[in-house]
C-alpha cells in the first residue's frame, strides 16, 4: 500500500475518531481517510484545532490528533503548551520542508523542533518511510504513559507528503494498551504502602489534596473509600473538581490560588497532607506555602521525579492513583477524627454563608457569582462543563456545583482562548452529552471563526459568555502598576467595546441570545438546548468586577 493509506489505516487501528486540522497537510492520508471510520475536521486555525484535539483527549481518554502545514507549524506548538501543562496526551504531526531544501531560506519555513521541544514528551523527525511505523507507535506509547503529554512528528514535505506516496509493505502494528491512557497502572510498593498507612495512623488531621492525576487514573470510588476509611477531609483542585460532588460528606473544597479560603485554612492547619496525582505546582500550593515547610506530605503519583520535587518531608509512592488508594484503604484502620471533621465542616459551611449574599444577588447588571448559580441549577447531568483559565476557572471552579456523578468539569491550564476549541473537541469525543464552554468576552474572542466548524459538523456547544466588556482579571494589578498617576488612558490596557455576541452567533447560522437578568439564565439555556444548533448565552456582568482571591498564608 502507499504510505498515505498506511498512516490512515494505522490510526485507525489505534482507535482515532476524530482528526483536527489546519489545510495544507498530509492531504494525501486524509484522502485515504475516505475509507476509514475517521471524521477529518477542518478548523480555522492551527491553535484551534490543537486545542479541539486536546479537549477531545481528556473527554474520550484517548490521544487527540492535531495537523497542520509547515507555516503553520509554529502555530500549532503554541496550542501544545496548554495539554503539556494540563497533562493530556495530544499527538500534532506537521509538515517540513525535505532535507535538501534544509539551510536553504525555503519558503515559509523556520526550524520546528525548538518550537515543539518545550511543549512535548517526544519530538521527532520523520525523514525517510521507513520510520514511519516506529515514530508514530513511538508517539502513542510516550503520549500515554507515566504523565500523559502530547508528541510531535515532523513529517518530510512541505505539507508531510514526500513520503506519503512512496509504496510500503509494513504490517498494521498496533500496541492496544498505548490506544487509550493511562497505558499502565503500576502497582504500589506493599513496604511504601505499610510505611504510609503507619503515617496515617499517627497523624491527627490528615488532609487530602486530590489532582489532575486522579482524575486520570479514574480514582472517584477508590478516593471516597479511602476517606471514609481514615476519615479524613477530601480537597481538591480545580482540576480533579468533578471528583467529587458537592454534597459529599467528606468533601471541603478547592485548594490553593483559585481555590476557596476555608479549605486553605485547612491545608494550613492540617499535620499531615496527602496528594494525590499531583505535581505540587505554585497555584496548588499558594506559592509552596500550603502547606508549612515542616509538614509531612505523602504523594503517590506515577512519575518518580514529582516524588518530593517541592516538600522534602515527603513520603512518595510512584504508582497509578487509584491501585494505590485501594491498597491504602485495605492496609489502613478505621478512624475516627469527628473533632477534626467538625472543625472543617464548619469552616466549609461559614464560607457558602458567606457567599450566599452574591449568589442570590438578584440586582443588574449581573455578577459572576449569581450566573454561576443560575448554572447550577440548569446543569444537565450528564453535562461537561469547559472552563476559560482565569476568572472563567476561579468563578466556575468555586461556585458551580458539580450535583451528579455523570457531570465533568475541565478547564484551562493557562491558555485564554483555550476553552470553545476544546467545548468543541470535548463534543466531537462525547456527542451525545451536554457540552458547556464557560469564557469571558476577552477568551471567547479568540477563536470566534470556530463557531462555523462546530456549526458545520454539528457540534453543538453551549457557549456561556461572561461578557463585563473588558479584561477584568488584569485590573487589580494594573492599578498597582498607575499607583498615584492620574488614571487618564489606563482603559486602553484592558477595555474593549461592547459587542453582540449572540448577533455574532447568529451571523454564523448558530443560536444566540442576550441575557440581562438572572431569572431570564434559565430559559435562554433551555432555548439553546432545544436549537439543535452551536449556542452562544452573552450575559451580560457588571463591568470590570473583581474575585475576591482566596486567603493564603503571608
Amino acid at each position: 500500500m502507499s504510505g498515505a493509506k498506511y498512516f490512515a489505516k494505522l490510526l485507525e487501528a489505534y482507535g482515532v475518531t476524530h482528526v483536527f486540522f489546519m489545510d495544507a497537510v498530509l492531504r494525501r492520508a486524509l484522502a485515504e481517510m475516505e475509507d476509514t471510520s475517521i471524521t477529518r475536521i477542518l478548523g480555522h486555525s492551527e491553535k484551534g484545532v490543537g486545542y479541539m484535539a486536546d479537549g477531545y483527549a481528556r473527554v474520550s481518554g484517548k490521544p487527540g490528533i492535531c495537523m497542520a502545514q509547515s507555516v503553520g507549524a509554529a502555530n500549532l506548538a503554541a496550542s501544545l503548551q496548554d495539554p503539556y501543562l494540563g497533562h493530556s496526551p495530544v499527538i500534532a504531526f506537521t509538515g517540513r520542508h525535505v532535507a535538501a531544501m534544509q539551510y536553504r531560506n525555503s519558503y515559509q519555513e523556520v526550524d520546528h523542533h525548538p518550537l515543539f521541544e518545550p511543549v512535548t514528551k517526544f519530538n521527532a523527525q520523520m525523514e525517510v518511510v521507513e520510520q514511519m511505523p516506529h515514530l508514530i507507535r513511538q508517539a502513542f506509547r510516550e503520549s500515554t504513559t507515566a504523565t500523559p503529554r502530547p508528541a510531535h512528528i515532523d513529517v518530510a514535505g512541505f505539507t508531510g507528503d514526500a513520503l506519503t506516496p512512496l509504496e510500503v509493505e509494513f504490517e498494521i502494528a498496533v500496541d492496544q494498551v498505548h490506544s487509550q491512557f493511562p497505558a499502565f497502572r503500576p502497582q504500589p510498593d506493599p513496604i511504601m504502602i505499610q510505611v504510609v498507612a503507619q503515617a496515617i495512623a499517627s497523624s491527627k488531621k490528615p488532609i487530602i489534596i486530590a489532582d489532575r492525576g486522579a482524575v486520570i487514573s479514574g480514582a472517584r470510588e477508590a478516593l471516597h473509600a479511602f476517606a471514609k476509611k481514615i476519615q479524613a477531609p477530601i480537597t481538591v483542585t480545580l482540576d480533579a473538581k468533578s471528583l467529587v460532588l458537592e454534597k459529599e460528606p467528606l468533601f471541603r473544597g478547592m485548594a490553593g490560588l483559585y481555590g476557596r479560603s476555608c479549605t486553605n485554612h485547612m491545608i494550613d492547619e492540617a499535620d499531615l497532607v496527602i496528594y494525590l496525582g499531583s505535581n505540587t505546582s505554585d497555584h496548588t500550593t499558594a506559592n509552596w506555602k500550603l502547606p508549612k515547610p515542616h509538614i509531612q506530605t505523602i504523594q503517590i503519583d506515577m512519575d518518580p521525579v514529582e516524588l518530593g520535587r517541592n516538600y522534602a518531608k515527603c513520603i512518595g509512592i510512584q504508582a497509578d492513583v487509584r491501585s494505590s488508594l485501594e491498597n491504602l484503604e485495605k492496609a489502613c484502620n478505621n478512624q475516627n477524627r469527628d473533632e477534626w471533621l467538625s472543625y472543617t465542616k464548619t469552616l466549609a459551611d461559614t464560607w457558602w454563608q458567606e457567599q450566599e449574599v452574591e449568589l442570590s444577588r438578584s440586582q443588574t447588571p449581573m455578577r459572576p457569582q449569581r450566573l454561576c448559580r443560575e448554572l447550577t441549577e440548569i446543569l444537565p447531568k450528564d453535562a461537561i462543563l469547559v472552563a476559560d483559565t482565569g476568572y472563567s476557572a476561579l468563578w466556575t471552579g468555586n461556585l458551580v456545583d458539580m450535583t451528579h456523578p455523570d457531570q465533568f468539569y475541565m478547564r484551562a491550564a493557562g491558555s485564554l482562548g483555550w476553552s470553545f476549541p476544546a467545548a468543541i473537541g470535548a463534543k466531537a469525543a462525547a456527542p451525545n452529552r451536554t457540552v458547556v464552554c464557560f469564557t469571558g468576552d476577552g477568551g471567547f474572542s479568540y477563536h470566534l471563526p470556530e463557531l462555523e466548524t462546530a456549526k458545520r459538523w454539528g457540534l453543538n456547544v453551549i457557549v456561556v459568555v461572561n461578557n463585563n466588556e473588558c479584561l477584568s482579571q488584569g485590573v487589580k494589578n494594573l492599578n498597582i502598576a498607575y499607583g498615584n498617576r492620574p488614571e487618564g488612558r489606563k482603559k486602553e490596557c484592558y477595555v474593549y467595546e461592547p459587542t453582540d455576541f449572540a448577533k455574532i452567533a447568529q451571523a454564523f447560522n448558530c443560536f444566540g441570545v442576550t441575557v440581562e437578568k438572572p431569572e431570564d439564565f434559565k430559559s435562554a439555556f433551555e432555548k439553546a438546548l432545544a436549537s439543535n444548533l452551536p449556542a452562544v448565552i452573552d450575559v451580560k456582568t457588571e463591568f470590570a468586577y473583581q474575585a475576591q482571591l482566596a486567603w493564603v498564608p503571608a
